[in-house]
């Protein structure tokens, strides 16, 4: 699969189809394909298999995480999605070709709250950070994924609903390690850094762009913390190979090939746990979401008000926002949606912003105020160090040495920049005549100008700024934001 190049523009999805006559066994597939695909990475799957439910019933193992279940497959429903590091089954080699230490036990990696819709027609995937700190009931404070260590799926779920004042009704957990075998049975997935990565802990090391990964590397890009923002980065990068895996699950190379499908649906069997409620009832769940698209299902993350909060005991943890997250918890308990319906446009094409116009708002944020980063898109040699120098000579902030893009194509610059970052970028785009402006969701609060073969050199800009403005920072905004899964894929 390939979902992106250098990591911008748009990716095509098949429309939704709403006559009942092309409702048959592709539809039925796809909706357990769904089901199984939403819960891969955190990672693994819900899915079952399109025809043998008896089959899926038996493989699947039941596990007692105190949720209430719900009656029916119909109806609003809240599912706790636990992704388990489990180690004890692992020979020497796999421990060291995964790059893992030698520690014995479970613990869990990542957690995620799985919200449906009343209608099933949306899915909402909340991250929560594993190093949340909070009330654990009857253990006291501690990180939120300290949980399932001090007393097992129960305590996990206990601890899931006092933070959020949410009803779990289902619980799914998944061996992260198992995500190996599910993306290898896809035929591995694609995916997109926007900074660089270089961590010798998992054995990687990226530069900028896009990249085919098999399931051992498929598991380090989500796993790594070695990017600035840690854990809040490992969690867009794990929502991102979500994305990405139910992009291919959908996709008419996984749903019209049956080995292929029938491999990726049997490898997740295998890496689930699931609470028994749900285990006798995925198949009417799945055929109620046969319907949902990546454009139907949101990611979001809690809001926080400390990313480096210093724990009584010595620990580095985070704090939500109270005020954000319990709005953003109230707003799922309410089955409101967290993404407003995308505007119409032509599939395939993404429409880039001018670079600048007479009719462009004022300019607010001066280039000593902005700091950026620059990528070399071409084969002209020294081309980014050249640039990073002039922009510099204008003002503004380039911290860091040049990179490359792994295409080389670039005939216009390009200024990439996460949407917060809106006010900033048009003051770059001020700067370089010619540039065009590319909103990027997974840049999140950085700037990147990709410099094209006939970039033009930077020049002054004066900025009025009539108000003091804040300082863009890599605190997450409090207000509690999503993006779909079609946002997410990586783009070209």
């Amino acid at each position: 699969m390939h979902v992106g190049g250098d990591a911008y523009g748009s990716v095509r999805v098949n429309p939704r189809r709403d006559r009942r006559s092309a409702r048959g066994a592709r539809t039925r597939r796809r909706g357990l394909v769904i089901a199984g695909a939403l819960s891969c990475l955190v990672l693994g799957s819900s899915g079952v298999t399109w025809a043998l439910t008896n089959y899926a019933t038996t493989k699947i193992e039941a596990v007692d995480a105190g949720v209430p279940g719900s009656r029916s497959s119909t109806g609003a429903m809240n599912i706790l999605v636990v992704g388990v590091d489990k180690r004890d089954n692992l020979t020497r080699k796999q421990q060291n070709q995964l790059k893992l230490g030698r520690e014995t036990g479970e613990r869990t990696d990542t957690m995620m709250v799985i919200h449906v819709s009343e209608d099933h027609r949306k899915v909402t995937v909340v991250s929560l950070p594993r190093d949340t700190w909070t009330t654990v009931p009857g253990k006291g404070l501690h990180k939120i994924n300290a949980a399932y260590q001090l007393g097992g799926p129960k305590l996990a779920t206990r601890t899931v609903q006092t933070a959020t004042g949410l009803t779990l009704h289902h619980y799914v957990e998944v061996n992260v390690l198992g995500f190996i075998e599910v993306v290898d049975a896809l035929g591995g997935i694609s995916v997109c850094t926007p900074v660089p990565i270089n961590d010798p802990k998992t054995a990687l090391d990226l530069q900028p762009g896009t990249y085919s990964f098999d399931g051992v590397k498929a598991l380090a890009y989500a796993r790594t913390r070695a990017t600035a923002r840690s854990d809040l980065d490992r969690i867009d990068r794990q929502q991102q190979v979500i994305s990405a895996l139910l992009n291919q699950a959908l996709s008419g190379e996984t749903l019209t090939n049956p080995i292929r499908l029938a491999s990726f649906v049997d490898t997740t069997l295998d890496t689930i746990r699931v609470d028994d409620a749900l285990r006798g009832d995925l198949l009417g769940l799945a055929d109620q979401l046969k319907d949902v698209s990546t454009d139907d299902v949101a990611f979001a993350t809690v809001p926080l008000a400390d990313v480096d909060y210093k724990t009584p005991t010595g620990e580095s943890a985070v704090l939500w926002d109270k005020e954000a997250a319990r709005e953003l918890f109230r707003r799922i308990a309410a089955d409101e949606t967290l993404v407003k319906p995308a505007k119409s446009a032509k599939p395939g094409k993404a429409t880039p912003t001018p670079a600048a116009s007479p009719t462009a708002p004022a300019l607010t944020v001066a280039p000593s105020r902005i700091a950026l980063s620059v990528l070399n898109g071409t084969t002209i040699t020294g081309l980014g160090a050249q640039t990073r120098a002039d922009l510099q000579r204008v003002g503004f902030q380039v911290p860091e040495v040049p990179g490359n893009t792994p295409q080389k194509d670039f005939e216009k610059t390009v200024i990439r920049y996460g949407p917060a970052r809106e006010d900033s970028a048009r003051t770059v785009a001020a700067a370089l005549p010619g540039a065009e402006l590319r909103p990027q969701e997974s840049l999140g609060d950085r700037i990147e100008v990709v410099v094209g073969r006939k970039h033009a050199p930077a020049k002054k800009v004066t900025v009025k700024e009539t108000a003091a403005s804040p300082t863009p920072s890599a605190t997450p905004a409090a207000t509690p934001t999503a993006r779909t899964a079609t946002d997410n894929i990586c783009k070209k």
